[in-house]
């Protein structure tokens, strides 16, 4: 058997003058046509040969088949197996031929080729001698050749379709007997050597495309997170810094007016920090008029009249809101105003990760991202809350929103904002929001006549409702769809009409 190599096939090329059907030349010298097919276009790109292909449609061996054409049809490999004996079970026909036996055994009850005595149990071979038409078929399909039981045996999985394309081979226009590979880069040794001048170079195609390089592709959270945060600074609001997701209980929820003893700042809510456990960093002075605030109010108020725990309040953990950043950033205004008496009406916003200790499903994650936002100014209330609110979804797309009335500790009046889900087919709670008490503003040194109107809301529900994703958990972890990334849009956010 001659090898298939360049330089045999121009030798036949050029002795023939053509070559008709390449199938036909693998089939007559026991070439793998795939083999051959990868010689042919080597020898095209150098101009040696011009080929031209047509797509035949033809079968193949499943790996099934490709045993049966050896060792015979499961029923023939049963009857010889039982003549062999003369006298057996099926249990010993399994044993001896495993899923063969199995598969073939009813096969050649049914051909009447072995008979089962129902009362002994024995198996005996009821013909002398039987002929195997499905490996005689098989024979034809893996020598090129169609059957007409090609039915059955696709029925049976021994084969599976397979395309091929036979091409026409034709001598090129540098035809020649040897094969010259073109050079595609000048090397260091040629250089030295001085062999690139008697080198054949490939051409350049200067317009061929690049290779994809396969990049990461933005997550659909990502893509809404961008649009948000555009929405915010186009509607005049400055980004606050996001960056410490570790903070204490006095910033995340002491400064908020909140009490030690509310139930959010249990263990099953939040998340505690083993090291380092305490904070060392709250000023002093912010620190006691906090203390003074919880315990026995002020201008008004009548506090919360418990005995406030300084150990309790610097007990770090990982932030439950990102209002722990405002919390800040008003602490930081009212510094200013105490410093030069002078107060600048400020919109501020933020978004980052936050952290509760939630009970996973649909539309709860442990870790999930948070947009907040607040106006401080004079004379702003609730219906300017409303406002700013539905200016913001408005641009985002999404203008079905309802609000509940709702209680918490540092916000009076306080609103939950509900969207409608229209997959999930039900109001779905996107955030929350309120006017920050004076509670909590007053410590801060901000001015008695100041309003802190503000709202939080997720990033993965807005996400959700604009991509259609029923369940959360979708855009995280195993159920996430990898390949979905790759296709989905970006979200371009345009306001409704």
């Amino acid at each position: 058997m001659t090898d298939c190599s360049a330089e045999t096939i121009l030798q036949i090329i050029d002795d023939k003058g053509s070559v008709a059907d390449s199938t036909v030349l693998a089939a007559e010298k026991s070439w793998d046509h795939e083999k051959l097919t990868g010689v042919l276009k080597s020898l095209e790109a150098q101009e040696k040969i011009v080929t031209s292909g047509t797509k035949r449609e033809s079968w193949k061996l499943t790996g099934e088949g490709e045993q049966y054409v050896t060792k015979g049809s499961p029923e023939r490999q049963v009857f010889d197996f039982v003549k062999s004996a003369g006298s057996t079970t099926s249990e010993d026909i399994n044993a001896a031929l495993g899923d063969a036996g199995k598969v073939g055994f009813g096969t050649a009850m049914k051909n009447k080729w072995v008979a089962l005595d129902k009362g002994t149990k024995a198996v005996t071979a009821t013909a002398s001698s039987v002929t195997d038409a499905v490996q005689n078929d098989l024979k034809t399909v893996a020598s090129g050749g169609e059957p007409k039981t090609i039915g059955d045996l696709k029925k049976r999985k021994l084969v599976a379709p397979s395309s091929v394309t036979a091409f026409e081979i034709k001598k090129g226009a540098n035809f020649s007997l040897t094969a010259s590979k073109k050079v595609a880069d000048i090397t260091l040794e040629m250089l030295q050597k001085g062999t690139w001048k008697d080198a054949e170079f490939k051409d350049y195609n200067l317009n061929a495309l690049g290779s994809s390089l396969g990049g990461g592709h933005l997550h659909p959270l990502l893509k809404v997170r961008a649009e948000i945060r555009n929405i915010l600074l186009l509607m005049g609001f400055e980004e606050m810094p996001t960056n410490q997701f570790v903070e204490s209980s006095f910033w995340n929820f002491d400064a908020l007016y909140q009490p030690q003893q509310h139930p959010a700042r249990d263990a099953h809510d939040t998340f505690f920090i083993k090291t380092p456990s305490m904070a060392q960093d709250i000023p002093r002075e912010y620190l006691e008029a906090v203390k003074e605030m919880h315990e026995n109010g002020g201008r008004g108020s009548t506090g919360w009249r418990y005995d406030w725990s300084e150990e309790e309040s610097r007990k770090n953990i990982l932030r439950t809101h990102t209002t722990a950043v405002s919390s800040r950033t008003l602490y930081k205004m009212g510094q200013e105003y105490q410093r030069t008496g002078v107060f600048t009406p400020k919109k501020f916003f933020s978004i980052d990760r936050v952290f509760r200790n939630e009970t996973l499903d649909a539309t709860h994650l442990a870790e999930f991202h948070q947009v907040e936002g607040f106006v401080a100014d004079y004379g702003i209330g609730l219906g300017h809350l409303i406002a700013v609110i539905k200016e913001f979804f408005k641009r985002m797309g999404i203008t079905n929103l309802r609000f509940k009335p709702a209680y918490n500790p540092y916000t009076e009046p306080s609103m939950e904002i509900f969207g409608f889900h229209p997959m999930l087919n039900k109001w779905v709670e996107v955030g929350n929001s309120g006017v920050f008490r004076p509670e909590m503003l007053l410590p801060m040194g901000l001015p008695e006549d100041i309003s802190v109107i503000a709202w939080g809301i997720s990033v993965e529900r807005p996400t959700m409702i604009q991509y259609g994703i029923p369940n959360i958990r979708e855009l995280f972890g195993f159920k996430q769809d990898i390949a979905g990334l790759k296709q989905n849009p970006v979200c371009w956010v345009r306001a409704a009409a």
